[in-house]
């Protein structure tokens, strides 16, 4: 074979490996069960447990205004309290998302008491996927509205090794 020919079927394959790889990845896991996640919204962390060990840890990015707990739409809080991975997202602005259960019973109740919208939409999710908003998360840690951000290849992980029904407890 001739350099010519070799040098394009190499620069053929690799430009075939680079479209490939341009959407996420769909991984998938064998290990334990994910029985639980916990944030621990203090220490930036997000563990994956089996029953009481835990199998793997994440830095993580939270809301704008971090301290305290969600109590309305726009607030910029991460919730606190138990919830449920309640659906999974493979086509989200944020690379991969899986959707919290944000606001239970309760939380509506006590953003009815105070006569607010309580909001919704908590996700873990990845990077943003437009450039300017991908910019701002670079540079500004706790940049989201309220959902919990790790990077790309972590959301793959996590979104191959938790499934729905999972419970999620927030911690200050």
């Amino acid at each position: 074979m001739d350099r010519r020919a070799f040098g394009m079927g190499a620069m053929a394959t690799l430009g075939l490996s680079a479209c490939a790889s341009a959407g996420p990845r769909f991984l998938t896991y064998d290990g334990p069960q994910v029985t639980s996640l916990v944030i621990n919204k203090g220490a930036r962390k997000l563990y994956l447990l089996h029953n009481e060990s835990v199998l793997t840890e994440y830095k993580v990015d939270l809301g704008f205004a971090p301290t305290g707990t969600k109590t309305r739409r726009g607030d910029g809080r991460t919730p606190e309290g138990s919830y449920l991975i309640d659906r999974r997202n493979p086509n989200s602005r944020y690379h991969l998302s899986l959707g919290i259960s944000y606001p239970n019973s309760e939380d509506i109740a006590k953003a009815e008491a105070a006569g607010v919208d309580p909001g919704g939409d908590i996700f873990i999710h990845g990077q943003p996927e437009k450039r300017s908003e991908l910019k701002r998360a670079r540079k500004t840690p706790d940049w989201t509205a309220g959902c919990i951000a790790v990077k790309n290849d972590e959301i793959e992980e996590i979104y191959a090794m938790v499934s729905e029904g999972t419970l999620i407890t927030l911690r200050a």
